[in-house]
């Protein structure tokens, strides 16, 4: 969102308000927690199984329940608190890193020891929560900003949420190294709960919203027309659904952790980090810049380079060559997420904020956690590189198919 011809521009804006401060300490405490599991559910899965299908499953696990009810979140979103929404949510979430942390004590030895299915259990449940957490958390953090600071809010949710996620999947291989998986999970509970305790001091009453008495289904059917009336909105999420699911790689890091590079899980938190070192680097910048003249153009070239990383990524040998590409994916995505951010929440009305977050959650649920489920059936089927290799070029693909097909897009100027 453009500033004023006439205002300075103020990159701490958005900080300046005390519940969006608490808000994003939430964000962060929770994302800090999630990226530290994510790290110790998948070297747990692989130290288990050693089958990279076996960690496509957790993807799948999650994302199963979250496709299914997102519309709904989004709905609950829109009619309900949203900041009540996120309390019971955050702590649902630390509910699910306390069952992960009994069944990883319980099944130290006997048994249970190579047993993975109570975790694809745990891990369903967490998508179901997400569903609810994702549109009302994206929802809450627009509501607590003027319209004029949306896009330095994003900028500033984008730095925290990377910070999370760059900590937390270092802290969680250094600590699974360190302790093992039970005292890893336990942790993630207090990080959850912490989460959970920041947005209690939160005082914060939303507008009156007008509630349409019309039947729940149509109520979810409204928010997927709203974004299939929006070209350029749909043909940005779209970007970001086609690229991620085909080019990501998140999901096999601790095959390239174990296998390829051998590094162990400290090796594979640092490799789970380096994306978000690159993203949360960039969002700084953003913050402290103004908003992008061409936005569409820049969308579609940091897609692309965040492909042409992976097929590098991929052929790596090096680990630090290897650290270095990771970093350069986190940075042209850090970019994408602010131009789509901030173009979601410019077109779209208040009242419709929860529905269309939760279709974009959609969009960028199914992405990451059925790109996971992707990642390893590929691995499995053509092997580990060649696998992301191919991956890669569909990201270019679909980057090409998009510039043709959306050209608003590829013209898109600044967002306003």
């Amino acid at each position: 969102m453009a500033e004023g011809a006439d205002e300075p521009h103020d990159p701490y804006a958005a900080l300046r308000l005390p519940a969006y401060r608490r808000f994003i300490l939430s964000l962060g405490l929770a994302t800090l927690g999630l990226q530290m599991q994510g790290v110790v559910v998948g070297w747990q899965v692989y130290a288990r199984t050693g089958d990279p299908l076996a960690l496509g499953l957790v993807g799948l696990a999650e994302a199963l329940p979250f496709l299914v009810l997102a519309l709904f979140g989004g709905h609950a979103a829109d009619r309900l608190s949203r900041l009540r929404i996120v309390r019971v949510a955050t702590l649902s979430l630390a509910a699910c890193s306390a069952l992960l942390w009994t069944f990883s004590w319980r099944s130290r030895t006997g048994p249970l020891a190579s047993a993975v299915v109570p975790i694809y259990g745990v891990i369903f449940l967490t998508g179901i929560v997400r569903a609810f957490y994702r549109p009302a958390s994206s929802a809450l953090g627009a509501e607590l900003l003027p319209k004029p600071l949306y896009a330095n809010g994003a900028s500033w949710r984008s730095s925290v949420f990377h910070t999370g996620m760059i900590a937390g999947p270092a802290l969680g291989g250094l600590v699974y190294a360190w302790r093992g998986p039970v005292f890893a999970h336990g942790a993630v509970m207090v990080l959850l709960a912490l989460s959970f305790l920041a947005t209690l001091p939160i005082r914060h009453a939303s507008a009156p919203r007008p509630v349409a008495r019309i039947p729940l289904l149509e109520s979810l059917a409204e928010g997927l027309r709203f974004v299939a009336a929006q070209k350029l909105l749909l043909g940005a999420i779209s970007l970001d659904l086609f690229a991620v699911l085909f080019g990501g790689a998140v999901a096999v890091l601790p095959v390239f952790a174990r296998d390829v590079l051998r590094v162990g899980p400290q090796g594979l938190g640092l490799l789970r980090a380096a994306p978000a070192v690159g993203s949360l680097v960039t969002a700084i910048a953003l913050a402290h810049r103004p908003a992008f003249r061409r936005a569409g153009r820049t969308l579609l070239l940091c897609v692309a380079g965040f492909g042409l990383a992976m097929v590098a990524f991929a052929l790596s040998r090096s680990f630090l060559l290897s650290l270095g590409l990771l970093a350069l994916s986190g940075a042209v995505d850090a970019v994408s997420v602010v131009v789509r951010a901030t173009l979601v929440q410019t077109v779209t009305p208040g009242p419709m904020l929860g529905r269309v977050s939760s279709v974009n959650q959609i969009f960028i649920g199914s992405s990451n956690e059925l790109g996971a489920f992707e990642s390893g059936l590929a691995a499995k089927l053509m092997g580990l590189v060649p696998s992301v290799v191919f991956g890669g070029c569909m990201t270019l693909g679909v980057v090409a198919l998009t510039a043709w097909r959306v050209p608003d897009l590829r013209r898109m100027g600044q967002i306003r």
